[in-house]
Formats: structure tokens, C-alpha cells, sequence
């Protein structure tokens, strides 16, 4: 079979799709998830570790985002933000709070529900 300009360039067009979908493969992560998936699974089981633990697993996977310079999911501070409310810690469930609406201002609206049921005595 006798290759023509056209398949040429359909064979270069090829390889140049496989060589950009194999560039795709190896890109860094949005977010530094630090087991955050089975620290909430665990905070909803009965028999889970306890929330002071929880809170050492969570503080150690914000230090280790923030040393890799990464970013914390959605959710992340606002789970440790409920995890200090549960251990009477409520400066810090406060700041932890207002950094997930920092990071994520359209969690703005629950935040503010926490907040001002937080400041209820709720």
C-alpha cells in the first residue's frame, strides 16, 4: 500500500493525540485529601477513635499540606471545625470555620449557620 500525504498526517495527528492524553496522566492532584475520606468515615461509626484523636490525624494532615504547599479539600476544616466544637474547643472550631470559608466562599452559608449556632449556646 502506497502512503499518501493524508495518511501521513493522519498518523502524525494520531501520535500527537497519544503523545498530549499521556501528558494528562501525570499531573499533580487539586487537593491533598490526607485521608480525609476515612477520618469522616470514622468520626460516623459508634465505635470510632475518639474526637481528640481524630483532631491529632486532621491538625498532622494540615501541616503536611501546608509543608507540600498543596491545597485541603472541601470540608476539611469544617470537619475539624465540628471535631473542636464536640471536644468544647470553641475558638478554635471558630478559626477552623472561617478558614474553610476562606478557602471556599460557597461555603459561606453553613459556615455562617455553624457560627451563629455556635454562638446560641445550639
Amino acid at each position: 500500500m502506497k502512503y499518501t500525504p493524508l495518511h501521513r498526517a493522519a498518523a502524525g495527528l494520531c501520535l500527537l493525540a497519544a503523545l498530549s492524553l499521556t501528558g494528562c496522566a501525570s499531573h499533580k492532584p487539586l487537593y491533598e485529601w490526607n485521608g480525609y475520606q476515612s477520618h469522616v468515615y470514622n468520626y460516623l461509626r459508634p465505635q470510632s477513635g475518639s474526637p481528640a484523636e481524630q483532631i491529632l490525624a486532621l491538625e498532622k494532615g494540615v501541616q503536611t499540606t501546608a509543608a507540600q504547599g498543596a491545597k485541603l479539600p472541601p470540608g476539611y476544616m469544617a470537619h475539624l471545625g465540628l471535631l473542636y466544637l464536640n471536644e468544647g474547643r470553641t475558638q478554635q472550631a471558630a478559626q477552623a470555620w472561617q478558614q474553610e470559608k476562606t478557602q471556599f466562599p460557597e461555603s459561606a452559608p453553613y459556615i455562617d449557620y455553624l457560627l451563629n449556632n455556635m454562638k446560641k449556646g445550639g
